[in-house]
């Protein structure tokens, strides 16, 4: 497992790249928001996540048990069934729907959350230009 840079913090965030490695990223943590907060900064763009969605979605994953393909999309396009995306929308998981909590920005699920659960070590990642996997450790 790589090293991650950074804290968490706001002053200190993770630096993070996507599973492709094609861009770069920071995540923070801010618990003062209502809810707390996975605030994830691409460029100018802010988007934000449930903070319980690291717990729920490493609890997902070894109950899966198996690698499980990220299949990232954007809010306005569907997400392939079966793909890490499609659970943090759906309306089965343990928030009972979107994860993402800014409207508008809140799909890129399996694009971004993966590589903070594989850097803070609850999963393994797959890092090829496309089509990418993940499972819990």
């Amino acid at each position: 497992m790589a090293k991650v840079k950074g804290s968490g913090t706001k002053q200190s965030p993770w630096q993070l790249t996507t599973p492709s490695g094609s861009s770069e990223y920071q995540m923070y943590k801010d618990e003062s928001l209502d809810p707390p907060a996975l605030v994830c900064v691409v460029g100018k763009t802010e988007l934000r996540y449930d903070l319980r969605c690291l717990d729920d979605l490493n609890a997902m994953l070894k109950k899966h048990g198996d690698w499980m393909p990220l299949g990232s999309a954007d809010e306005q396009k569907p997400a392939a069934d079966g793909t890490v995306e499609a659970w943090g929308r759906s309306p089965k998981n343990p928030v009972g729907g979107w994860y993402g909590l800014k409207k508008g920005l809140r799909g890129r699920f399996g694009m971004y959350v993966p590589p903070l659960m594989e850097a803070l070590g609850l999963a393994e990642v797959e890092h090829n230009p496309k089509n990418n996997r993940m499972r819990a450790i």
